[in-house]
C-alpha cells in the first residue's frame, strides 16, 4: 500500500478544459491529420495526468527476462496460456502499463474494455482507502438477506445515478456473464407468470414436482434469442447466447436456443447505404420470423449495440429500433448486452443512446468499466413475484459499488464522456488517413461517432498486435481478423498521435 500511495502522489489531475472546435484535414501524414481536426490543442489536449509517462519506453523484448522467470513461476500454479503480458500494476500509471523489465507501454485494450479513468487512478485510491469502502470490504454482506444501512444510498448516489433512461431500479451481479444469466432468469420467470394470469396465481403441484426432476411444466421449454457472432459470457446459461468463437463452448452442453442474423455492413458505409439497409430489412425479417416460429418460444433477445468479442459488427440505430418494434409487437422482452460498450467509450454513457428509441430496452445489462456488474430494468413486473427466486449469496459487492461511484464522479469531473467523443473522432481522421494510404491494410475502417470504440479489419492480424507491442502499443483483436481500440475514457489527442505513429510503422514494417 506504501509503494501504490508514492506512485500514485504522481498523478494530479487537471481540471478539464474547454474542448476546441474541428477543422478539415490535409493531406499531412496521418498523425498530422489527427492533430488538424482540433485547432488549438494546446488548449484542448492538456493531459489529464500530467506526470504519467509521456511516452512509450521499450528496453527489452516482451516479455523479458525478469517478466519471464516471473511466468514461469505463476505457471506453476495458474493457467498461464492466454497471458498477454505480465504486468506490474504498482509501477503503471494513466493509460500506461509497466512490466518488471522496464518496459512501459500505452495501454489502448484496458485490460479488454474494462479500465475507465487510468491505472492507480488517485481519486480511486482515496475512495478504496475510505472507512465506507474498508467496511465494505471486510464485512461484506449477503445483500438478500443482510444488506447495510446503507445500500439504498450507495445504489442512488451511484449505479442508479447513471441509469439508462427509463430504467430506475437494478439487480446487482458479480461479473457480466452474471449480469446476462440473471437477466434471463427475469425474462423466464416473466413470461411464466404472464402465461399463468398474474402475480398472484400460484404454482401448480404438478409445476413443483416435475421442476425438481428438469421437467415441464416446472421447467418450461422456453428460449432466449441471441445473434450470429454475439458475445454474452461463458457461464453455463449465457454460453447458449454466445456465438463468437467455437473454443468458448466446446464441450459444454447447451440449451435448445435459436439464433438470428447480424447484418453484416459494407464499408465505408456512405458508399453502400442501399445494400446496408437492404441486409438490415432482411435480418429483421428473419429476426421476427425465428421469433414467431421456433419451437421453444422465446421469452426474450439479447443483443449487443457493437458486437465486440464477435469482431466489433456494428448495425444502424433504425436496425436496433426495429428490433425494438417487433419484441413488443411479439411480447417478447428486449435485453441490451452493454457489458463492453456501456460507461462512455462510444461518446455517450450507454451505447444504447445512440438509437434514440422512443421507449427504452426492458433490461440493460453492464459490467466491465463499471467495475461492478448487474442489470437495469423499469417495469416492476420484472421483479419476481417470490422472494429467493432471483437470489445468491452475495447479490453484488458494496465495495465495487462504491468504486463504481467514484469512477462516475471521476467522469463527471473531466468530462470524460465528451472527452471520449472528441478524442475519438480526432482519432478516426488520423486512421481514415492511413487507411487511404494503405486500403490493403487497414480495411473495413468502422466506428465513425462511436467515440474511440473504433476498428478495423488487418489481413495480418495477429503478426500486427505482435509487432505493434514492440513500439510500446497494447492492442487487441476481436473476430477473425478484427484490431479492436478499447483505450480508456482518460486517453487523450496527445495518446492518439503515439498510436497514430506507430500503427503507421509497424503497418510500414
Amino acid at each position: 500500500m506504501a509503494s501504490l500511495l508514492r506512485n500514485t502522489s504522481r498523478l494530479r489531475p487537471l481540471a478539464r478544459l474547454p474542448v476546441a472546435r474541428s477543422i478539415t484535414t490535409t493531406s499531412r501524414p496521418a498523425a498530422d491529420v489527427a492533430t488538424a481536426v482540433m485547432q488549438d490543442t494546446s488548449n484542448g489536449d492538456a493531459p489529464f495526468f500530467p506526470d504519467e509517462p509521456k511516452a512509450p519506453r521499450v528496453v527489452t523484448a516482451i516479455p523479458g527476462p525478469k517478466s519471464k522467470k516471473a511466468i514461469q513461476e505463476l505457471d506453476r500454479v495458474f493457467d498461464t496460456r492466454s497471458l498477454n503480458m505480465l504486468v506490474n500494476y504498482q509501477d503503471s500509471f494513466g493509460n500506461y502499463l509497466a512490466d518488471l523489465d522496464g518496459n512501459v507501454l500505452l495501454d489502448v485494450y484496458a485490460q479488454i474494455a474494462s479500465i475507465p479513468v487510468g491505472y492507480s487512478n488517485p481519486s480511486l485510491l482515496e475512495a478504496a482507502t475510505s472507512p465506507a469502502m474498508a467496511s465494505a470490504m471486510i464485512n461484506r454482506p449477503a445483500l438478500g438477506n443482510f444488506p447495510q444501512h446503507d445500500w439504498a444510498s450507495i445504489l442512488q448516489t451511484g449505479i442508479l445515478k447513471v441509469a439508462p433512461k427509463g430504467l430506475n431500479q437494478v439487480y446487482t451481479a458479480m461479473a457480466g456473464s452474471d449480469a446476462n444469466e440473471i437477466a434471463y432468469k427475469a425474462a423466464f420467470m416473466y413470461r411464466r407468470r404472464q402465461d399463468r394470469g398474474g402475480p398472484e396465481v400460484e404454482f401448480t403441484a404438478e409445476e413443483i414436482s416435475s421442476t425438481m426432476n428438469n421437467e415441464t411444466p416446472g421447467s418450461p421449454h422456453l428460449s432466449i434469442l441471441s445473434f450470429r457472432s454475439g458475445f454474452h459470457g461463458r457461464l453455463f446459461g449465457t454460453l447458449s447466447t454466445t456465438r463468437s468463437k467455437p473454443i468458448h463452448k466446446m464441450d459444454i452442453p447447451a440449451f435448445d436456443w435459436p439464433q438470428a442474423p447480424f447484418p453484416h455492413m459494407k464499408y465505408p458505409l456512405s458508399e453502400f447505404a442501399m445494400e446496408n439497409a437492404a441486409e438490415e430489412k432482411r435480418c429483421l425479417e428473419e429476426t421476427e420470423h425465428i421469433i414467431q416460429s421456433y419451437h421453444n418460444p422465446v421469452a426474450a433477445i439479447i443483443v449487443e449495440p457493437i458486437q465486440s468479442e464477435g469482431g466489433d459488427n456494428h448495425a444502424s440505430p433504425a436496425f436496433f429500433r426495429g428490433l425494438r418494434e417487433i419484441t413488443k409487437r411479439n411480447k417478447v422482452l428486449m435485453i441490451v448486452d452493454e457489458v463492453q460498450t456501456g460507461v462512455g467509450a462510444t461518446g455517450k454513457f450507454w451505447a444504447h443512446d445512440h438509437w434514440d428509441m422512443s421507449e427504452p430496452p426492458d433490461m440493460v445489462t453492464f459490467s466491465k468499466k463499471a467495475q461492478t456488474a448487474g442489470y437495469y430494468f423499469g417495469n416492476p413486473a420484472l421483479r419476481p413475484n417470490k422472494p429467493y427466486r432471483q437470489f445468491n449469496t452475495w447479490m453484488g459487492d458494496p465495495a465495487r459499488a462504491i468504486l463504481f461511484r467514484a469512477i462516475i464522479q471521476e467522469i463527471e469531473r473531466l468530462d470524460l464522456v465528451n472527452n471520449a467523443k472528441n478524442t475519438g473522432e480526432y482519432l478516426y481522421a488520423g486512421l481514415e488517413r492511413l487507411a487511404e494510404q494503405f486500403p490493403s491494410e487497414i480495411q473495413n475502417l468502422r466506428g465513425k461517432g462511436q467515440g474511440t470504440f473504433i476498428a478495423w479489419d488487418s489481413p495480418r492480424r495477429d503478426e500486427f498486435l505482435k509487432k505493434a507491442k514492440g513500439e510500446g502499443i497494447v492492442m487487441g483483436g476481436s473476430g477473425e481478423r478484427a484490431v479492436r481500440l478499447r483505450p480508456m475514457l482518460i486517453f487523450q489527442k496527445h495518446h492518439a498521435d503515439i498510436l497514430l505513429d506507430a500503427t503507421e510503422k509497424v503497418i510500414k514494417s
